[in-house]
């Protein structure tokens, strides 16, 4: 049977990615203040170099200087400019070079400070996370046991209001099935008090059709009987004639 899939944490990831994350992090101070160290040597050394360069400029004015007042000429003067020119251009590089120096030198105190900072930093965060971790864990201890207690006490209610809306709901069937019943009785009353006076109509208008029929067939008898009588006189008149 093949293992159980261990579920991700997602907070122990994080834990991991942050772990690697500082060791990226004291990589990249490290070689922040070895590339600050080499950038100081290798400034050092262009600083030497300027100097130099800076001394043989100058050698060169003096010697063109020292030809323009043996030879005054055109040509020996004009090397002089030269020689003046380079000796100010090489000063410049100089100065260049040592500003560079100067800068080189405050990023590597500036390198070595940070790192010294970090480290102590890093120290300090980590007892910090220590105990945070700590207080942490026992506020989700404590917030678990009130999860616990509010879900029991939610559950409680729930059921209180379930059997409230139960016997609430039984009421109002019951109470609507005495209102169908009271309608129901009152549609029946009307239904049978409608019948009675139909029938009571129809009644009368029989009892008024049978008076009727029964007055027509009186006169009609009596036409009749008048009818007859006049035939029985009607032979008397004649002999009497």
């Amino acid at each position: 049977m093949a293992a159980a899939k261990k579920a991700a944490n997602p907070v122990v990831d994080l834990e991991k990615e942050i772990a690697q994350l500082q060791v990226k992090l004291a990589k990249a101070r490290a070689k922040q203040v070895a590339d600050a160290d080499k950038a100081t040597a290798k400034s050092g050394k262009d600083v030497a170099k300027a100097k130099t360069a800076v001394t043989a400029a100058a050698k060169k004015l003096a010697a063109a200087k020292a030809k323009a007042k043996a030879k005054k000429s055109a040509a020996n003067q004009a090397q002089v400019a030269k020689a003046k020119a380079n000796v100010a251009k090489a000063k410049a590089a100089a100065k260049a070079a040592g500003d560079a120096a100067q800068n080189a030198k405050a990023a590597l105190s500036s390198a070595k400070a940070a790192s010294k900072a970090a480290t102590a930093r890093d120290k300090t965060q980590a007892a910090a996370a220590k105990a945070i971790d700590k207080k942490e864990t026992l506020q989700a201890k404590k917030a678990e046991a009130r999860a616990k207690i509010a879900a029991k006490k939610s559950v409680a209610r729930a059921k209180v209001a379930a059997k409230k809306a139960a016997v609430k709901a039984k009421a109002a069937a019951k109470e609507k099935a005495a209102k169908e019943k009271a309608k129901a009785k009152a549609a029946n009353a009307k239904a049978k008090i409608a019948a009675k006076k139909a029938a009571a109509k129809e009644k009368a208008k029989a009892s008024k059709s049978a008076a009727k029929a029964k007055l027509a067939a009186k006169k009609a008898a009596a036409k009749e009987k008048a009818k007859a009588k006049a035939k029985k006189a009607a032979p008397r008149k004649a002999k009497k004639a």
